[in-house]
């Protein structure tokens, strides 16, 4: 006989999950109707446009934000997801492409934003890979850069902002998904442009580089288990670092940092390493890639394709296309971003060359011009 206290508990359970049903449809439609400008979606479309304003909520200040169009992505019929964005001005341009790849799910997102806040340009760009499922990614897609526009120190203190939006953003998700059986994970690599300072924060294993005169320079350091600093944090923290194929965190997952993994959570942490510079004449492009692309294609390799192409679309593309002929297992998520101050020199006209002067012949002694 089922005991009425069981009958209870799943009216109750019933009614909740009915709450909870409610809540997000809700949400939801509250969702389409303020759309926030940023094309927020389970789906990567960035494909919204919008003209209007908003006011972006914080603590202490409100911020005042013009959302930049976005050109709408692309698919074509080998499965390519791509699509690109420039400013008005020409000197920053983007293009992005992900590819499912050999891999039955797709578990690789990306983001792209920009806006003028208290009348500064800010560009994000974002690759966040998804392991054990895609929900984490998924959820840093819809929630990473909102979350961080909101912070009251964005403008004032970005590399803060940063730090602390991670691991808010990480909270957030755990607690959003404590009742779920799922404990999937996800990096994140993204790189902020305030005016022209640029903040790159890495979680995990996808991984950000730049080009300077030519030269592939990495700004981020992907966290591996066996990486020594890596390693000490963990097994300080009680955890340990095992051989399975390759080296892991308990055996199980094979990064050091990564958004999500509630089982892990006390040695795999969201805690971003920031790297910050000015951008000036000499740098030329950025990569962001999951690490569909560097398992195969080295960093020398990314700017050098990626500089033969005009457009980083074409870019972007072309670095996908040939992370997966070269062998790549894994989801290929790459985004492209092109710096334009170059463009702004004007070439010097090349001097007109000097007329020849033909010597004078020689006068003998006794005989006259």
């Amino acid at each position: 006989m089922v005991s009425s206290i069981f009958i209870r508990s799943v009216i109750v359970q019933a009614g909740q999950i009915r709450v909870l049903a409610q809540g997000r449809e809700q949400f939801s439609n509250i969702k389409k109707t303020l759309s926030f400008g940023f094309g927020l979606s389970s789906k990567q479309n960035f494909g919204y446009k919008t003209s209007t304003k908003m006011m972006v909520d914080s603590s202490t200040v409100e911020k005042r934000v013009s959302i930049v169009d976005m050109l709408p992505e692309k698919v074509d019929d080998g499965g390519y997801i791509s699509g690109g964005w420039k400013c008005e001005d020409g000197k920053l341009s983007c293009g992005y492409s992900s590819f499912r790849g050999k891999r039955s799910t797709m578990e690789d997102f990306y983001d792209v934003k920009a806006a003028k806040i208290e009348g500064q340009t800010v560009c994000m760009f974002g690759i966040f890979d998804g392991h054990g499922g895609s929900r984490a990614a998924e959820y840093l897609k819809e929630h990473l850069f909102e979350n961080l526009m909101k912070h009251p120190q964005f403008m004032t203190d970005t590399k803060l902002a940063i730090t602390e939006t991670y691991k808010q953003t990480d909270a957030a998700f755990l607690e959003s998904e404590k009742d779920t059986y799922r404990d999937d994970g996800s990096t994140a690599s993204t790189a902020v442009l305030v005016g022209n300072h640029l903040y790159v924060a890495n979680v995990g294993d996808s991984r950000t580089i730049i080009s300077k005169a030519g030269q592939a320079i990495p700004l981020s350091d992907d966290h591996k288990p066996n990486r020594s600093d890596e390693r000490k944090r963990i097994e300080s923290a009680g955890g340990v670092i095992m051989w399975a194929g390759t080296w892991r965190v308990g055996g199980v997952l094979a990064m050091s940092r990564a958004f999500g993994n509630r089982m892990l959570k006390q040695f795999v942490v969201a805690e971003p390493e920031i790297q910050d510079l000015e951008i000036d004449h000499e740098f030329e492009l950025l990569v962001l890639a999951s690490d569909g692309l560097w398992d195969v294609v080295p960093n020398e390799d990314a700017v050098s394709l990626a500089e033969n192409e005009e457009e980083p679309e074409a870019a972007a593309r072309k670095l996908t296309e040939t992370a997966f002929t070269r062998g790549s297992a894994d989801n290929i998520t790459c985004i492209v971003v092109r710096f334009g101050h170059n463009n702004d020199k004007t070439e010097s006209p090349e001097p007109e060359p000097e007329p020849e002067v033909k010597p004078k012949p020689e006068t003998k002694i006794g005989e006259t011009q």
